[in-house]
Order: C-alpha cells, then structure tokens, then sequence
C-alpha cells in the first residue's frame, strides 16, 4: 500500500513538473515572439523609409537559411537569442522593399493594413482556440513538411519562370500552411513535443512572416489596376 501511495505520489510531482516545464516554454516563447516581432517590425519601417534595395531571391534564400541553422545550432546557449533576433531583423529588412512595392499600387496603404490585420486575427485566433482546447494537432507534421517544400519548390518555379498565376496560387496555399504550422507549433509546445522556447519563437515567426507576405500577395491582386 505504501509503495502504491509512493509511486502515485511521485508520477503526481512527475507530471506537475512537466507542466510547470511547459508552461514556462509557452511564457517565454510569447514573450520572445512578441519582442522579435517588435525589432522586426522596428527593421522593416526603417527598411521601407529609407527605401533601401531588395537583397533578391537568391541572398534571401541564403541568409534565411543560413541563420535559420545557426539558430537551431546554437538553441542550447545564450548566443541562441543573439541569433534568433538577426534572423528576424534579417528578415525584417527584406520586407522593406516588399511594403514598397504594395504601397506603390493602388490602395496600397489600405492592403498593407488589412494584411496586418488578417495576419493578427489569425494567429490569435489558432493560438487561443489551440490554448483553450488543449487540441493535439501533432498528426500534421509529416503534411506540413511535405506541402512547405512543394509551396517553397512551386513558387521558385513562378519566380524564375515568371508565371503570376502560379504565384499566387502557392501564396493561397501557404496561407493554409501557415494556418496550419501555427496549429502544429502551438499544440507542439503545450503537450511537450518542443521544449526549446528559441525554436519555437522562430517556428512562429517564419509561420507569421509567411502569412503576412502571402496575404499581401493575394490582397494586392487588384492593387495594381488605376
């Protein structure tokens, strides 16, 4: 009886240490989205006032990657946060020229706000309905993968080859993934399948970065016509 009551007493204090773990996962990866998206944002005003060149596909590709590794590489340490926040003030300045070509079109000012609208409505809305339902969206990896890399693999294609049609076909389709990276990520942290609150920061902010830009794309369709 006794041995019974101690090993119910010690998966009890398991379990609320496990718990604890996570909920501290989930304060600091918020509280890091939160600041990230802060100095990215800070980046991208400054990148789109000064009207400063586009780095390009290519160079776009390579620093995204590039730090997206360092970042995973140096997780474990302190040299992890400065990572993630050149990561993100990386990617903040290559949305200075793309803001510049939406404000350039027609009501541009007007799709620039609605895309930063829909992008907070969204992912407030999947975070707190995931929060609040405890639902376990883990089942979504292997899809997620797979149409992030035909998403990624589709639109070089529609870059190189200059096809718009295709392009904005694969921003639909990413908004979707990204709706559903958000989902994944999120229910990831509060069941314990991530328990580094760096790579969950930067999962949620490329999920948040891809939004935004593809629903600038798919707003701006009508952008272009006077």
């Amino acid at each position: 009886m006794t041995n019974g009551i101690s090993t119910y007493g010690a998966g009890k204090l398991a379990g609320d240490a496990s718990l604890l773990s996570t909920h501290r996962v989930l304060r600091n990866t918020y509280a890091l989205l939160g600041v990230t998206l802060l100095f990215s944002a800070v980046v991208a005003s400054l990148s789109t006032a000064l009207a400063l060149p586009s780095p390009g596909l290519l160079l776009t590709l390579g620093g995204f990657f590039g730090l997206f590794f360092l970042t995973a590489k140096l997780a474990n340490s302190g040299w992890g946060l400065v990572s993630v926040f050149a990561l993100t003030g990386f990617m903040g300045y290559t949305l200075g020229p793309i803001i510049n070509r939406t404000l350039a079109l027609q009501d541009g000012g007007m799709i620039v706000a609605m895309a930063l609208g829909g992008t907070a409505v969204i992912f407030f809305s999947l975070s707190a309905w995931v929060l609040a339902t405890k639902r376990d969206f883990s089942f979504m990896g292997g899809f997620l993968m797979v149409g992030m890399i035909v998403a990624l693999l589709a639109g070089l294609g529609a870059a190189f080859f200059q096809v718009p049609g295709l392009a904005l076909a694969v921003s639909a389709a990413v908004v979707l993934l990204m709706a559903g990276m958000i989902l994944y990520e999120t229910s990831n942290i509060i069941h314990g399948g991530e328990t580094n609150y760096i790579m969950a920061t930067v999962s949620l902010y490329v999920s948040i970065y891809n939004l935004f830009t593809s629903l600038l794309a798919l707003l701006g369709i009508g952008g272009g016509e006077e």
